[in-house]
């Protein structure tokens, strides 16, 4: 096992959650969290403790994003107008390695970032490896042609645990994706309950 994905499996466990809905997860045998006292930590959340888990389940989803990031991007969605929680989650899902995973180019959060990393992504035909990269409504994001065979694509094409949401169109035989709108939370296909609104809690206390 990579040590990245045994960094991924430890945050499944952390959060005592299947955050991503796949059938490899090790919660899906034991719910009980890592290490040696693992089986212990069962003791009632605070306040505190219930809106910090929210953040951190946030953080993990989007491929463990560093504190300096996600508070940039929280940031961000307080200043825009409406709700801050609404705002958060799609700021979040127009990243584009999040677009490349939503789009099932790739099987895992993680493998979209380093996919974009290694510069196998244009967005309106520009190759574009930066995968914080901010996705506009209509752009068009698509695999290089060089690109479209290899294993990891027809892998994540092929599974089956699941679908493209509805704010994004995708051509599997052309390998593209069109961005058609910024999706509110309830749009988003979460396999957990994410709780946004209390990662603005935790932010206005802190």
């Amino acid at each position: 096992m990579t040590k990245r994905t045994s960094a991924k499996y430890k945050i499944d466990r952390r959060m005592g959650e299947n955050i991503w809905g796949r059938a490899k997860s090790p919660v899906n045998r034991r719910e009980y969290g890592p290490g040696q006292h693992g089986q212990r930590r069962k003791n009632k959340l605070s306040d505190f403790g219930t809106q910090l888990r929210a953040k951190q389940k946030l953080k993990g989803y989007y491929g463990d994003l560093t504190e300096k990031q996600f508070r940039r991007i929280y940031a961000e969605a307080e200043r825009v107008k409406g709700d801050t929680g609404e705002n958060l989650v799609g700021l979040l899902e127009r990243r584009l390695d999040a677009v490349v995973y939503r789009a099932k180019f790739v099987a895992t959060i993680w493998a979209a970032r380093q996919f974009v990393n290694h510069g196998h992504i244009e967005v309106n035909g520009q190759r574009v490896n930066i995968p914080s990269y901010r996705v506009k409504e209509g752009d068009v994001i698509s695999i290089r042609e060089r690109s479209r065979q290899l294993a990891v694509v027809l892998e994540a094409v092929a599974l089956t645990e699941r679908d493209v949401p509805d704010y994004m169109e995708v051509d599997h035989n052309k390998m593209t994706a069109t961005f058609v709108r910024t999706p509110a939370l309830g749009d988003i296909p979460y396999a957990v309950q994410m709780e946004p609104n209390l990662v603005v809690e935790f932010y206005a206390k802190n």
